[in-house]
């Protein structure tokens, strides 16, 4: 079958899938804390969820990763991972992944580590139990620890992804450097996004803390090297020569990460978004349901990375951060 390919050459090989709008946490800088949900009706189903991903699939995706909101939250959601395992058992998925916020590991890390995942991103934005349980309103730090353990000890790759918020994980930097460099984990920080419909704009600015500045901060204690590696995502790595640990920046706002970007993202009610920065997005869920022709889906697949654009432009990033980048105009990212 003939590759997906975008207009501007790209092969699409990594499809982000979201399986839930739901999370078990309530992050002040992603969700309101009294969030109304989507009606079950307008969700795909498991299976059709197995049905577009294994469409995608076919059509050379080769690594999938799972989000949600809390992807582990969503009831029956082993059953979607066996059904993606058996494109691992294939050849023809290369890596199955996810990215959770840790609370649901104890119970779910030995049966995901026995389907063929091999690593997962865990999101922790803080190490105090206090300012944790305040950041995501609803959650408990040793909940999550006690997770991470359980993945580690099933044989998970654990990799930590950490917002940076200006005024609120700052004096934690060095700290959570330290404690990934304990755990042999990798580290990625990610600037905060202009996402969230909920969050007032001011908010935004004030957690604003551009990468360039934490960077900056890293280096005056560590030597950096640059790494070309990737991992199929935005993120730019540098090594911590003293430690040897692996440092990530996803900088959206101040680097434009998509001369290279091979991925699409498919929310958890079919809409497929080619640009994670562009509201332009094409509905699949219409044509699965309207066929049981897997020939229709592919083409309307085929007919969205048509429109994949070259790159991404973030209302957020120009309305509101202008004055931010006049301030920071030796920017240029991780």
């Amino acid at each position: 079958m003939t590759p997906l390919i975008d207009p501007f050459a790209r092969a699409i090989s990594y499809l982000r899938v979201s399986v839930t709008d739901r999370c078990d946490f309530r992050c002040t800088y992603c969700m309101s804390e009294h969030m109304t949900f989507l009606p079950k009706a307008d969700l795909l189903s498991l299976e059709e969820l197995d049905r577009l991903c294994t469409a995608f699939i076919r059509m050379g995706v080769q690594k999938l990763r799972i989000t949600g909101g809390e992807p582990l939250v969503r009831k029956g959601i082993l059953t979607f991972f066996e059904a993606m395992s058996r494109h691992l058992q294939t050849g023809a998925l290369k890596e199955l992944t996810l990215t959770t916020n840790g609370s649901q590991l104890t119970k779910f890390a030995e049966p995901l580590a026995a389907l063929g995942i091999r690593r997962i991103n865990v999101s922790l934005d803080t190490l105090d139990p206090e300012k944790f349980a305040h950041i995501t309103r609803w959650g408990r730090l040793p909940q999550v620890l006690d997770g991470i353990k359980a993945a580690k000890a099933a044989g998970l790759r654990v990799k930590i992804n950490a917002v940076a918020l200006k005024g609120f994980n700052e004096d934690e930097l060095f700290p959570l450097l330290d404690w990934c460099a304990r755990e042999d984990q990798d580290l990625t920080f990610i600037e905060v996004m202009p996402m969230g419909e909920d969050m007032a704009d001011t908010l935004r600015l004030d957690q604003y803390w551009p990468l360039k500045d934490l960077r900056a901060r890293v280096a005056e204690r560590f030597t950096l090297t640059d790494l070309t590696e990737r991992t199929g995502g935005p993120a730019r790595y540098v090594r911590i020569e003293e430690t040897g640990q692996k440092l990530g920046f996803i900088t959206p706002l101040t680097h434009n990460f998509c001369e290279s970007c091979n991925r699409v993202r498919l929310t958890c009610t079919g809409q497929l978004y080619m640009c994670l920065g562009q509201e332009d997005m094409a509905d699949l869920r219409a044509p699965l349901r309207a066929t049981p022709d897997d020939a229709v889906v592919e083409d309307a697949i085929r007919a969205a990375i048509a429109r994949k654009p070259k790159g991404h432009d973030f209302d957020y990033t120009r309305q509101h951060v202008k004055g931010q980048m006049t301030r920071h105009m030796s920017h240029t990212g991780g």
